[in-house]
């Protein structure tokens, strides 16, 4: 036995750790020295030792190992035996280029590819597959490198005492961390669910390493600022900071492309503040690459104390994270169709087409699939595929589709060809096989089907489009005119959401069938969606124009009979005029689009013909449409809350909460009236989410206040009419609720005084389940409609606002005193509360102090403001 063995290894402690190896992984080896000296005996039972030496003589073991160790170019060899299960390999460890030890490895291998291989493995204790078997070996060296010092030259070595060098306990830290790592690699062929092969390795890296936690996360790109995690493991006793496993934050520690390592007292600023809410004082943060990109991270860190990460341990667990991605890898393989044919093969059986593949190199048939065998069994047969369905695919056309009609017997296919690689590797192409003859026989029916409103049987907007080109080209041609007619019916959602949308349909049919009866268009009349309409006066018949517009307006001036009543519905027309105002369809339909746009706009019920000037307006109002829908997509938040004090004059002026009002701080035209913007959200339909917006973020900020000092402070809300129509107010009132937390006493509602009363038996119902919420509801504008005292006692209100026009000249003008006297008289009577609007100055402030008005608001208090500037002011002596 060598020198140099004597000072660095222990032979039994050697044989120890070789058996564990063996029996671990599954192969059997011995051990020689640096002249060729057995310092173990081989592992393994006796009579599998003899199996091996039938097949690999003492000789051949005796001469790989002497040509490994002579060799300056290799310091591992594998060779064959006589049968395919069994491989022999030397592995030489060196220090200052001199060989150490030397290891002899045989492996019987379950995977051989024989059958009389396969038959002769099964007579062994250990068995191990051959990828497995490379694998052993590598680790073995790496293992082996830990025990020699290969760190440290061969002199160092001699000189220093081999039991300060190699104590017990170093030995047994090797043993353990060569334990851990062969546990990891043993799932390498393990079928157990990824989910569990990949808690276990983090239990094995923790449980080795004594740290506290470890995760795998997943990003799904480089910029994600969210990641989920995957897999988790703490030590016993350690807590999950996690508190469910999606969408968690990404922290700034996992956005590198290389190992981070931080010990504690070592993390910079960069990553300190992370770490510390986590509560960790040490980590090891390693990107898992997967597909040529970064789609994981591996985690692994110390809570509870201090720690000064060492080599080893980091060299560790990036050896054990490597295994893990090697898996993974190997799993995504797997799973892949291109490495299962037979996989290919069931999928491609069950698919709606016949298939077939053709290698291109030599054009012989590789594969079809079932429907092909059964519906082109003659051509399969006689080798006619490519003759028949090739014929017409362009030359160097990688992939594309071509038509294919079989005259005999009146069939049509649909062939689709691309150029693939196949599962083995060759460069084939690959064909789809469609029959499409019912829809070539049908064609014309689905032509006509594809340009007809389902619902009123008019012609849709694609058909619209269609017979437009057509007669803008005839016009402009022939020198004639034509006329584009855009019509939207006005507050058709209130019709639709009172009666139902069954009774919506049956009006949108009735005016369909209104339109077609007015001479000279009844084919060119159009349904664009909802409930927009467009004819088209072709030039034909614009001699008829003006009777034609006539014809349509008196259309709706007569009631429609639904649900045993009669209902007005009206409508807004935008007109626009061919060729002279455009040529272009889209060009033309959007004019007449703004013209009835400003039609409405101008009080419904109206006509307006496209001008210059409209388009100038209209520029303006489609940069608002675009910036108001782009709000819209960024969660509103262009959209800001003011708030507007409510003062209570018989508690010395005291605020006692606000009435929150909308104001549009567009990024790109600036802070915006709610009188210009309001009016085109009712239009676009977003002023349901912008009201709910508002709704939201009052309720938040009025909870804030009652959490910090202010509990009796409410907040006043608007609903808008359109609002109040729709079937789920008080759904989205209750979430609205429950999400911010407010206690619902402290939520005001605000509805009109026309609103409430225009529709009063459907006003009670939803007024009555709001106010099932607890909520107050206030009747706003009081004093300009038509409301009764009956009425007003019918309703659940709790509170009156007067409007500001009886304010105005509340100082000099008598009626306005008598007035809001006794309306202060009839809230005291019936038990609701009385607040006045619009008071600015002094004097009106004055008159009120008489009466039994209790709540005030108006810019004699302050103006409608900010939250920071509220809180500044009302709220910032107790938060």
């Amino acid at each position: 036995m060598g020198d140099e063995y004597n000072r660095i290894l222990d032979r039994k402690l050697l044989q120890k750790l070789q058996d564990e190896f063996c029996a671990a992984i599954g192969v059997y080896a011995y051990c020689v020295d640096s002249i060729g000296m057995n310092v173990t005996e081989m592992s393994g039972g006796e009579a599998d030792k003899l199996r091996i030496l039938k097949e690999v003589s003492e000789e051949q073991m005796t001469s790989l190992i002497h040509r490994v160790c002579n060799s300056l170019l290799e310091d591992q060899a594998v060779e064959d035996s006589r049968t395919d299960a069994l491989k022999y390999a030397a592995v030489c460890i060196r220090g200052d280029k001199k060989p150490i030890i030397t290891w002899l490895v045989c492996g019987v291998l379950s995977d051989a590819i024989s059958e009389e291989g396969r038959t002769y493995a099964e007579q062994f204790t250990y068995r191990i597959t051959e990828d497995k078997f490379n694998k052993a070996l590598d680790l073995l060296r790496e293992a082996s490198m830990y025990l020699v010092g290969n760190r440290v030259s061969v002199e160092q070595a001699m000189a220093e005492s081999r039991r300060d060098r190699y104590s017990k306990d170093e030995m047994e830290a090797v043993l353990k961390r060569t334990a851990a790592i062969t546990e990891i690699v043993q799932m390498l062929d393990s079928d157990a669910p990824i989910e569990e092969i990949m808690v276990h390795i983090l239990d094995v890296i923790g449980s080795y390493l004594q740290i506290d936690s470890a995760y795998l996360c997943n990003i799904e790109n480089d910029q994600a600022v969210k990641m989920n995690v995957i897999a988790e493991w703490c030590h016993e006793g350690v807590i999950s900071h996690f508190d469910q496993t999606r969408d968690q934050p990404r922290p700034s520690y996992l956005y590198r492309t290389k190992p981070l390592v931080l010990s504690t007292g070592k993390s910079g600023e960069s990553y300190a503040a992370d770490m510390s809410t986590a509560g960790i004082t040490a980590l090891v943060a390693l990107p898992i690459t997967l597909k040529d990109r970064i789609s994981m991270y591996a985690c692994f860190e110390q809570k509870r104390n201090a720690h000064e990460w060492e080599l080893e341990e980091v060299k560790f667990l990036n050896d054990s994270v490597k295994v893990l991605q090697s898996i993974l890898t190997k799993r995504i393989q797997k799973n892949s169709l291109a490495s299962s044919y037979a996989a290919l093969e069931e999928v491609l059986n069950n698919v709606g087409s016949s298939i077939y593949v053709r290698d291109r190199e030599n054009g012989r048939i590789l594969f079809v699939n079932r429907s092909l065998r059964s519906y082109f069994k003659e051509e399969l047969d006689k080798n006619l595929l490519a003759a028949v369905f090739e014929s017409k695919i362009p030359d160097n056309s990688d992939h594309g589709s071509v038509e294919i009609c079989f005259e005999e017997s009146g069939s049509w296919y649909d062939l689709f060809y691309k150029n693939i690689t196949w599962v083995d590797g060759r460069q084939v192409l690959m064909c789809s096989i469609y029959d499409v003859t019912e829809k070539k026989m049908y064609q014309q029916k689905i032509e006509r089907q594809a340009y007809t409103d389902f619902l009123t049987g008019l012609y849709n907007r694609m058909c619209c489009e269609r017979d437009l080109a057509k007669y803008v080209d005839t016009a402009r041609t022939t020198g004639t005119e034509g006329a584009v007619l855009y019509m939207d019916l006005d507050d058709f959602k209130h019709i639709n959401d009172s009666l139902g949308h069954q009774y919506g349909d049956i009006l949108l049919k009735s005016i369909a069938q209104g339109m077609q009866s007015v001479p000279g268009i009844r084919n060119t009349c159009y349904r664009m969606g909802g409930d927009e309409f467009v004819i088209i006066v072709p030039p034909s018949q614009y001699k008829l124009f003006d009777q034609i517009v006539e014809g349509v307006k008196t259309v709706f001036t007569t009631p429609w009979f639904l649900k045993d009543a009669d209902y007005y519905c009206t409508m807004s027309m935008g007109i626009v005029h061919f060729p002279q105002e455009g040529k272009v369809v889209e060009d033309l339909i959007k004019k007449a689009d703004i013209a009835m746009y400003e039609a409405k706009k101008s009080g419904k019920n109206r006509v307006a013909t496209f001008t210059n000037g409209i388009h100038s307006d209209s520029n303006k109002r489609l940069d608002m449409e675009k910036h108001m829908r782009d709000a819209s997509i960024n969660d509103y938040k262009e959209f800001e809350v003011y708030y507007q004090p409510i003062i209570d004059i018989q508690e010395h002026n005291k605020c006692t909460g606000a009435e929150a009002l909308i104001r549009w701080n567009s990024e790109e035209m600036g802070f915006m009236s709610p009188v210009d913007f309001v009016p085109l959200a009712e239009y676009l339909g977003l002023i349901n989410p912008i009201g709910t917006h508002v709704l939201q973020e009052a309720c938040k900020t009025c909870k804030y206040w009652n959490d910090h000092g202010y509990p009796d402070y409410k907040i006043n809300v608007n609903l808008s009419v359109v609002q109040m129509m729709q079937t789920d107010i008080a759904e989205i009132i209750e979430k609205t609720i429950e999400d911010s937390g407010i206690n619902p006493h402290n939520l005001t509602l605000e509805v009109t005084e026309g609103l409430a009363i225009n529709d009063l038996d459907r006003m009670k119902k939803i007024l009555a389940r709001i106010k099932e919420l607890g909520v107050r509801i206030a009747l706003d504008d009081f004093g300009t409609g038509y409301s009764s005292l009956s009425h007003i006692r019918e309703l659940p209100f709790d509170v009156i606002k007067v409007d500001q026009s009886f304010v105005k000249d509340l100082a000099e003008d008598t009626y306005s005193k008598s007035f809001i006297k006794m309306v202060s008289d009839l809230a005291d009577a019936i038990g609701v509360s009385i607040c006045v609007e619009g008071i600015e100055s002094k004097q009106q402030y004055k008159v009120l102090e008489g009466m039994k008005v209790r709540m005030i608001q108006g810019y004699y208090f302050d103006r409608p403001m900010s939250r920071e500037a509220f809180e500044a002011k009302y709220v910032k002596t107790k938060i």
